[in-house]
């Protein structure tokens, strides 16, 4: 299947830098969600539909079986922040996506961004699940692309200098003295 770019999308959920089992005895996979607001995204959301349609109707030959469960949700479905009026793609994989800045410069986890509410470009291919365990439609995560800041998701890391204070001026024996118990 071909490469579908989706632009300027919210990352929720993201599993992209050390692959994860999610129930025991599943293979570690990396994961992500992709959000995209149904106003402002219609035609991306339009166009991952017609591209579903159309890798379904190529594989069953156009009988397209009922009930088909899909990579596409509607995040309404689901009480997560960000997930109101937006649709979600959820894609996995079992490579690690590459995950590049602005400049097209590799990224590691160190840097901090991607996370979690940040504004990305993604790459998924389509694939089809037709075996013993059932018939669904899944998107392999590719790659990752970060475009810029937006609010955290979640409870988001701690800022330890916005929580404690500059203490380099006392001595240790002061900080032993700060028990209250004694």
């Amino acid at each position: 299947m071909s490469v579908i770019t989706l632009k300027n999308v919210r990352l929720s959920f993201p599993q992209i830098w050390t692959a994860k089992a999610f129930n025991e005895g599943q293979q570690a996979k990396f994961s992500a969600n992709f959000l995209l607001d149904k106003d402002t995204d219609k035609s991306q959301i339009d166009n991952l539909k017609k591209e579903i349609k159309k890798a379904v109707t190529l594989h069953f030959n156009g009988d397209t079986p009922k009930g088909m469960k899909v990579f596409l949700g509607d995040g309404e479905e689901k009480a997560y922040d960000g997930y109101e009026n937006a649709m979600y793609v959820s894609a996995s994989g079992k490579n690690r996506p590459t995950i590049i800045d602005r400049d097209r410069t590799q990224l590691v986890e160190e840097d901090g961004k991607p996370y979690a509410g940040a504004y990305v470009n993604a790459a998924i291919s389509i694939w089809i699940m037709d075996n013993k365990w059932g018939k669904r439609v899944n998107a392999n995560l590719v790659a990752i692309q970060f475009v810029k800041d937006g609010e955290t998701f979640g409870s988001g890391a701690v800022k330890a200098d916005e929580i404690f204070d500059d203490i380099s001026s006392e001595s240790a024996e002061d900080a032993a003295d700060d028990d209250f118990l004694s």
